[in-house]
């Protein structure tokens, strides 16, 4: 019989904390939304969400601010984070190097450390970035409650499979939460970044009303992810959507990954360099920027230039029209280098697009958008995420019994 009523306890505690897991989310998802908005989204009465409200206050999760005046009537507030609550830490690990972000509720971040790579692959470098993950957590006295790590590699689960763009193979990740004391006091998360982005475009960027959405992502190659309702299809390993090592690209080309003709090589910095005859850069993703930005402003007065654009921009299209085709979504968003490629030449891109499609999708076309998010969006998607593990009502329960 003991053993019932300790069960019972933690579930009344999770229930009490379900309407409140609600508003957080909204809150995180509408930064500044009113007391008078968040009720009525809610369904709540007037003396339901000031006590809410009022609880959540005292539990260090939410704080009000006056709002500003819109016509008569008694003032009302903006909802927004509490200074003193919980805490999401994002791992950034890009092509480039890595940083550690921190978000509130509202999704503010805060740089609290980074680095670039050096000799080591992933795995021994690993060691010292989990040290200032634990000085992070140390220093903000128990409010990081979740670590997202955003990987710019093939994941499932915690583990990197395949860092491809680096030559790096497997990683446990389970390593960056490593150092932090007590053992298991922090939750660790892990996505690629292309799937983070698109997360954080489907709830709230430029997919946000759509029920199916591609979003493609080219840094130093593409990756990208199909979202149904909001969530990402990831297939059973949880690594899904590794669309830049589909066969669209030339066979003679191999791939760091292993394989050859990756749409990967066809579409960034490296085609770029490719088609104009330089050497790979060392920074693919600056390279592109840069010519991409000459071209679109007049600056690239060299017609070698303007046509190694086209031909990257026609993969770019004709790649995404084969994706619209397997998947048939409503709206594809675009980040990272897709959108300047896209900008810099329109007419190829819709070209290999139109081209590409299947003649009764070309009746229909979904829309093609820039994400909100762009390059920020897999540190935005991993904050959603992390955000949506702190907010659930069994961790508000222990954060609420560790305040209160």
């Amino acid at each position: 019989m003991p053993a019932v009523t300790g069960r019972s306890r933690p579930r009344s505690a999770r229930l009490r904390w379900t309407t409140a897991s609600e508003l957080l989310r909204l809150v995180h998802s509408e930064p500044r939304i009113t007391r008078t908005e968040a009720r009525a989204r809610l369904g709540l009465s007037s003396g339901a969400a000031a006590e809410l409200i009022e609880r959540l206050r005292g539990a260090g999760l939410l704080a009000e601010h006056r709002a500003p005046p819109a016509g008569p009537g008694r003032p009302t507030t903006t909802l927004g984070a509490h200074p003193r609550g919980p805490l999401v830490a994002v791992v950034d690990l890009r092509s480039g190097g890595w940083r550690i972000v921190l978000s509130d509720l509202t999704g503010g971040i805060t740089e609290v450390a980074s680095g670039v790579w050096g000799d080591e692959d992933l795995a021994g470098r690993l060691p010292a970035i989990a040290g200032e993950m634990a000085r992070a957590v140390s220093a903000h006295a128990g409010r990081i409650r979740a670590v997202v790590a955003a990987v710019a590699g093939t994941v499932s689960g915690s583990r990197l499979l395949q860092f491809s763009t680096r030559g790096w193979g497997e990683a446990d990740l389970g390593v960056l939460t490593g150092r932090i004391e007590p053992p298991g006091r922090v939750r660790l998360l892990a996505g690629n970044d292309a799937t983070l982005g698109g997360l954080a475009e489907a709830r709230t960027g430029a997919a946000r009303d759509a029920r199916v959405a591609l979003h493609v992502l080219v840094a130093v190659g593409v990756g990208g992810v199909l979202l149904v309702d909001g969530r990402p299809v990831t297939g059973v390993q949880g690594a899904d959507g590794e669309y830049g090592h589909l066969p669209f690209g030339d066979p003679e080309l191999r791939c760091p990954c292993g394989a050859r003709g990756c749409w990967d090589l066809t579409v960034d910095g490296r085609a770029l360099a490719r088609h104009l005859g330089a050497p790979v850069p060392d920074d693919p993703v600056a390279y592109a920027q840069g010519l991409l930005d000459d071209v679109r402003s007049g600056r690239a007065g060299d017609s070698a230039q303007r046509r190694a654009v086209d031909l990257t921009a026609h993969a770019l299209g004709a790649g995404i029209a084969g994706l619209v085709n397997l998947h048939g979504p409503e709206v594809v968003t675009l980040a990272g280098v897709a959108t300047d490629l896209r900008a810099a030449a329109p007419v190829a891109f819709a070209r290999g697009f139109d081209e590409g499609l299947m003649r009764f999708r070309r009746d229909s076309p979904p829309l093609v958008r820039d994400g909100l998010y762009s390059r920020n969006g897999p540190v935005r998607g991993a904050i959603g995420l992390g955000v949506e593990e702190i907010t659930s009502p069994a961790a508000l329960a222990e954060w609420g019994s560790v305040t209160s």
